[in-house]
């Protein structure tokens, strides 16, 4: 069965999976093509898909990586064989199901500027955090949400949502897990966008952080947005609260949103200045006088540079000043890579 024939299934048809089965549930999981293993037979995919299921923390690894804003963010990163089967749910299974307009993370076409450009020009924005996001999905709604039963039988639902899912969470670090969580969160954000649009406040998620915008009352929302969360087993991280007038810097995903989306004003003067000095004294000196010079290679320094630049004009395309200098540094890299082949031909 496709993945368009099982998106065709409505609500209220679960009766369906009634008359499914073994072999009918057998025959949609290797239709899935999870594992790449031509020469695998039925009997041996199935053994290893389910083999990774029931034994999920074999094949986990905890990864400790620095946050941009300070502190550490704790990952569980599958292994090779493993990820490589969340990687097919997520483009076999995932892909076709429907998700929220409210959610600007993990979908193809939108990102950090489009969800900043929901709120643009508003008199109040709201800013709230979920408190341990992926930790707080828990594999029932993982099973309930992601794999819906008018989608798929409860055999091949348990089986995928085991493969997705540590010790009954949704682990981060997983490449599935993002997808998973914006099924999850559908619910969420319809109701909490169908509660917003009647009060004419705007809203949009990225991931574990909400924005809300327009002329309202914060206390009311926040309540509303707790409760809704409570619910489901989370809650909001009051660090991370925020209410921001139109006459202070209003930001949102790391862009700002007062009159248009832009990079910070600091941000956009830090790069101005990067390239200045390494337009007038030379890549290698401005490294030296940053004191990089002995710790990334000039080539790796200008690829940083030309990736901040790629970053601008993500967020302001058609600037002329970025695209500029865009094409000056990958005139510089080209060049740069030029001499060390030819100094490697003389070698």
């Amino acid at each position: 069965m496709t993945v368009q024939e099982r998106k065709g299934f409505k609500m209220g048809e679960t009766g369906l999976w009634n008359h499914c089965s073994s072999r009918q549930c057998v025959e949609m999981i290797l239709s899935m093509k999870l594992l790449g293993y031509a020469s695998l037979t039925e009997e041996q995919e199935l053994s290893v898909l389910y083999e990774l299921s029931n034994h999920a923390s074999r094949h986990y690894r905890e990864a400790v990586i620095p946050k941009r804003t300070g502190g550490v963010r704790h990952l569980m990163v599958p292994d090779s064989t493993l990820k490589a089967v969340q990687r097919r749910i997520l483009r076999n299974v995932l892909s076709g199901l429907e998700l929220s307009e409210q959610a600007y993370a993990y979908r193809k076409g939108v990102g950090i500027r489009e969800n900043a450009a929901v709120h643009t020009g508003q008199e109040k924005i709201l800013k709230l955090d979920i408190h341990d996001f992926f930790g707080s999905i828990t594999s029932s709604s993982v099973y309930g949400l992601a794999f819906p039963g008018t989608v798929f039988p409860p055999q091949v639902r348990g089986l995928l949502t085991s493969l997705c899912c540590l010790r009954g969470r949704l682990p981060q670090g997983s490449p599935a897990s993002p997808a998973i969580s914006n099924l999850v969160m559908r619910p969420f954000d319809e109701h909490m966008g169908l509660w917003c649009r009647e009060r004419n406040i705007r809203y949009s998620r990225y991931c574990d952080d909400m924005t809300f915008s327009g002329s309202f009352d914060a206390g009311k929302v926040i309540r509303k947005v707790s409760g809704f969360l409570s619910e489901r087993g989370m809650r909001l991280n009051w660090k991370k609260t925020g209410v921001y007038g139109k006459n202070c810097r209003q930001e949102v995903t790391g862009l700002t949103v007062n009159e248009k989306v832009q990079l910070p004003k600091e941000l956009r003067r830090q790069l101005r200045m990067e390239c200045y000095y390494c337009r007038r004294f030379g890549t290698e000196s401005h490294m030296e006088r940053l004191g990089l010079a002995e710790s990334e290679s000039e080539e790796h320094f200008l690829m940083r540079l030309l990736g901040r630049l790629e970053y601008a004009l993500s967020v302001s395309p058609g600037a002329k000043e970025f695209e500029q200098e865009r094409e000056y540094f990958r005139e510089q890299l080209k060049a740069l890579r030029e001499r060390r082949a030819q100094k490697n031909q003389k070698g």
